[in-house]
Order: structure tokens, then C-alpha cells, then sequence
């Protein structure tokens, strides 16, 4: 006696017939297109066995209804981009949705490696610094008038020399004099710290700290002997070339603030009225 072979679902004979396997069982071809065939996102038929499914994220189409959204060219076998579920050229997507290369104004093709600034896209080959045109690719630049540079080109271009060593400014820098420094090359005259940042002062053009301009220039205070600054607003008594500081300008037996009184000189010291009435 013959074995039966008969289709899955419908228990029709496939004998002489065409017939699908699935999951080891056989189907017809009628109960396999109603039961498994997937539906096409075009046409919303079947796609049946006799038709090529061509599927793009758990998406079915048939081959005919595989084509751009917009200008209806069959995406078969072509690049393509998707945007809001609809299947475009790269032509279409391009003229649609991709940036425009600032340099060369021509379209930066899906899948294309681009340079991004501010908003701003390139092509990577059209990235270039403005001076020396060669392009920048990953390196630093510096943005200058609408117009980018390659480091060395800026430097050699734009950037101010500093006063001291020379050398271009690129970052930050202290103007002093109207003249450009870089930071670490303005410093104290005498003692080499640097200045920016610190309250500092200038003889004959040269800077200095205040510590080192005390102890090289200051007048001392007859009183205590410390250096008098006279900055910052300082106050200080002057008298017959000698010099105190405010707080030390005292009478020498009761310590009496003299600061806007009369005073008496005996030799080196000073003496309120009342302590130098017996002289």
C-alpha cells in the first residue's frame, strides 16, 4: 500500500503536486501562502513562493515593490537610506535630509566620512586649513574669520609674538604696556616668579613683585625698620628724609599717635608735646 503525502493543513494529496517544507511538514502551495507568506509593505499582498521576498528590518517586500518612496527607482541590489519607515535613493536622501559640505556647497553623501563644527559639515577632504590648504583631519585648529587653520599656520599668521621669548601666543597671554607676554614668560625681574594673577608694580620699565620691589627700592619706616611700599594706598609720614608708616608714627615714650598732631625731635626720636616739654 502507498504511503500518503499529504499537505499539512489541508490534508489535500501533494502527490504530482508542488509543495513547500516547514518545520519538516509539507505544505501546499495555497495553505503555505495563506498560513506563512509574509505581506509586502507596498502592495499589502502576499508575497508568494513563486515571488522573491526582499525583507529590511522584519519589513517584506516583493522585488517590483522594493523602490524609493519618491522618485519610485527600484532599490534593488542599490544603496538606500530609510527615514521615518520610508525607503529612499541615495540621491533622494541625499537632496532631502544630508548636509551640505560649507566649502564646497555639493551634497555629503550618506555613509560619506564628514568633519563637523558648530554646526557646520564638511566633506573630510574639504576640511582644509585655509593658509597652507592641506587638510586637518583630526588635528587641532583654530577657527579665524569664517576661516579654519591648522595650528602652525595660524601661529605663523595671526598669533602675537610674545615680547620675551618671541614665540607665537596661542592660548591666553597678559598684556603689559600695550605689549603681548605669554603667561609663564611674565615674571618678577629680581626673583623670576611670575606675575599674572599677583599685584605687581614697574621700575625704570621692569616688573616686579611687590615683595622684591620693597626690598630693592622701598624707603624703610624709621619705626619699624620694614620696608614702605607707598601702594595699594598706603599712608606713611614723611620728615626731613625719613619716613613711617602711619601705625608707627608714635611718640617714642607713650607711644601717643602723632598721625595730625604737633611733634617734638629729640636726636633720632619723635616725642609728643607732654613728653617733650622737659627737653
Amino acid at each position: 500500500m502507498t504511503e500518503r503525502f499529504d499537505c499539512h493543513h489541508c490534508n489535500e494529496s501533494l502527490f504530482g503536486k508542488k509543495y513547500i517544507l516547514r518545520e519538516d511538514s509539507p505544505y501546499c502551495v495555497a495553505c503555505f501562502e495563506t498560513q506563512y507568506a509574509n505581506t509586502c509593505e507596498e502592495c499589502g499582498k502576499p508575497i508568494g513562493c513563486d515571488c522573491k521576498d526582499l525583507s529590511y528590518k522584519d519589513r517584506h517586500w516583493h522585488e517590483a515593490c522594493f523602490h524609493c518612496s519618491q522618485c519610485r527607482s527600484s532599490l534593488v541590489d542599490k544603496p538606500f537610506a530609510a527615514k521615518e519607515d520610508q525607503l529612499l535613493c541615495t540621491d533622494c536622501y541625499s537632496n532631502e535630509y544630508s548636509s551640505k559640505c560649507q566649502e564646497c556647497k555639493k551634497t555629503i553623501m550618506p555613509g560619506t566620512r564628514k568633519m563637523e563644527y558648530k554646526g557646520n559639515s564638511w566633506h573630510e577632504t574639504c576640511f582644509i586649513c585655509h593658509r597652507c590648504q592641506q587638510p586637518i583631519g583630526t588635528k587641532s585648529f583654530i577657527p579665524k574669520d569664517n576661516q579654519n587653520f591648522c595650528v602652525p599656520c595660524y601661529e605663523k599668521q595671526h598669533a602675537m609674538q610674545c615680547v620675551q621669548c618671541k614665540k607665537p601666543i596661542t592660548t591666553g597671554g597678559v598684556t603689559y604696556r600695550e605689549q603681548p607676554w605669554h603667561k609663564e614668560c611674565f615674571v618678577c625681574t629680581a626673583c623670576r616668579k611670575q606675575l599674572c594673577g599677583q599685584r605687581f608694580t614697574a621700575r625704570d620699565e621692569f616688573a616686579y613683585c611687590l615683595n622684591c620691589f620693597c626690598d630693592l627700592y622701598a624707603k624703610k619706616c624709621a619705626g619699624c625698620t620694614n620696608p614702605i611700599s607707598g601702594l595699594g594706598g598706603t599712608k606713611y609720614i614723611s620728615f626731613e628724609e625719613r619716613q613711617w608708616h602711619n601705625d608707627c608714627f608714635n611718640c617714642k615714650k607713650c607711644s601717643l599717635s602723632l598721625v595730625g598732631r604737633g611733634f617734638l625731635t629729640e636726636r633720632d626720636d619723635i616725642l609728643c608735646p607732654d613728653c617733650g616739654k622737659d627737653i
